[in-house]
């Protein structure tokens, strides 16, 4: 570990490939995190299928790409498909445990979870996969710096995306009623907003915000039909680090995270780079607490 922060210190340059490794990715995971903002600020449902959805929209784009489309040309088709299949999750289970307890929730989504988990394994298999994109590598400062086009093209696919859904959370009807449901859901019905058509645009739109995620996550690194789970891990961390309803929060804690891992797998090796998501979610898990014992008044 000593040797590889030696080696940051004697080599700055690899400090630049680590940054832009880090922010490449952490757009895509920014995607993913937003989508679970929208379903857990909206209808207060932790989707622990959250990295199962994205895996699944990265399968879509690989097997279109077998059939001779381009995952770039795929982001429509499978955001299209992800939408439709968040809406047939919803109404066939997630709208009979949104009025439930947090626990009935959580073991829904986890099922979802394994159900998505095995389909995808019957269906493709155990292998790694990778959508194969066809863009090439450039090098910089003599070797030491490799820059993938594909990656470019991610992170610019990811912030338009992302630009687009809060444009559209921001200006559209549906936008508007979204945001007025995860305000007071109760006062939103009485003022004529059907709530429940509401949910179900909210949970779908996740879905297809999460395939959009994956066909990235294909393109620029490899999938596997048990690969969700770190993905999860990373939406639960970028949201609880941010906060509800704060967007700049989620970008910010989503490149944030990309960094991190990067170094993290560059200083203690690749097997420690998906451990940095799960020990940051316990160190911001503590510094909430922490920061809500200050506020925390004793009633007489």
């Amino acid at each position: 570990m000593l040797d590889n922060i030696g080696l940051l210190t004697l080599a700055p340059v690899l400090n630049i490939q680590l940054l832009l490794d880090g922010l490449f990715i952490g757009a895509v995971f920014v995607l993913a995190a937003y989508g679970l903002a929208l379903v857990w600020g909206v209808m207060n449902v932790k989707n622990l299928a959250q990295g199962e959805f994205v895996i699944m929209g990265g399968y879509f784009a690989w097997h279109l790409g077998t059939l001779g489309v381009h995952p770039i040309a795929s982001l429509p088709i499978v955001i299209a498909i992800m939408f439709a299949f968040g809406w047939l999750v919803y109404e066939t289970i997630i709208k009979y445990v949104i009025s439930r307890d947090l626990f009935t929730s959580l073991l829904a989504t986890f099922g979802i979870a394994l159900v998505v988990q095995q389909g995808l394994n019957l269906a493709y298999g155990p292998e790694v996969r990778t959508a194969e994109s066809g863009f090439s590598t450039h090098s910089l400062f003599g070797g030491l710096v490799t820059v993938a086009e594909i990656k470019i093209v991610s992170f610019c696919l990811a912030l338009g995306l992302a630009a687009t859904v809060i444009l559209f959370m921001k200006t559209s009807r549906m936008g508007q009623a979204i945001r007025a449901t995860a305000q007071d859901a109760r006062a939103a019905k009485i003022m004529g907003i059907d709530t429940e058509r509401v949910y179900a645009f909210t949970y779908a739109l996740n879905a297809a915000i999460c395939g959009a995620a994956g066909v990235l996550v294909s393109m620029i690194w490899v999938i596997q039909p048990f690969y969700g789970i770190p993905h999860s891990i990373r939406a639960f961390v970028i949201v609880t680090a941010a906060g509800l309803g704060n967007i700049p929060g989620v970008i910010v804690a989503g490149l944030g995270l990309g960094v991190a891992e990067q170094y993290s797998g560059f200083v203690l090796g690749l097997e420690f780079q998906q451990a940095t998501a799960l020990i940051l979610l316990l160190l911001v898990l503590i510094w909430r607490q922490v920061q809500l014992a200050r506020y925390r008044q004793v009633v007489q």
